[in-house]
């Protein structure tokens, strides 16, 4: 499945989970506080699907489309996920913003002066942005060390 076709919203118990997803290039809510009456409304009025290690709220499953989380480790959250989903890694990895979920822009070089250290600027071309929380990102040897770590899970 591709990352603009689904798109996830994950219960207080699945934080690092959606901080994978996201490096995914998945749109992925995450509230550490939210109630289940909001998981499941945002779930239905957004077409999401409900991540969820809640088996309470597993239990109202008709609410909204919803994945039941069997593992406490994000590594095989994630190999879970992505096997009974069929998602894939594709282009979208590093698409969007790790903290706030947003999509992120392309950031002219110039623009990313002083906001990045000087190291990086000078050995670096291409730069994005979150326009919602203002971070700035490049694809540096993270990048690939993601894209490596979610090969090795999920194949």
């Amino acid at each position: 499945m591709d990352a603009g076709e689904v798109r996830f919203i994950a219960d207080s118990m699945l934080g690092r989970l959606a901080t994978w997803l996201r490096i995914l290039g998945y749109d992925t809510l995450y509230f550490r506080d939210a109630q289940d009456g909001r998981l499941v409304a945002l779930a239905r009025r957004e077409g999401r699907i409900l991540l969820t290690r809640d088996t309470q709220l597993l239990m109202r499953r008709r609410l909204c489309p919803m994945l039941f989380v069997r593992h406490d480790r994000v590594w095989e959250q994630l190999r879970q996920v992505t096997g009974e989903l069929g998602l894939s890694m594709g282009p979208r990895l590093g698409s969007r913003c790790l903290r706030c979920n947003r999509s992120l822009a392309p950031l002219a070089k110039a623009r990313a002066a002083g906001r990045v250290p000087e190291y990086i600027f000078r050995r670096h071309d291409v730069f994005f942005h979150c326009e919602g929380c203002g971070r700035v990102f490049w694809g540096g040897t993270h990048l690939t060390h993601m894209e490596e770590t979610v090969r090795a899970l999920c194949g």
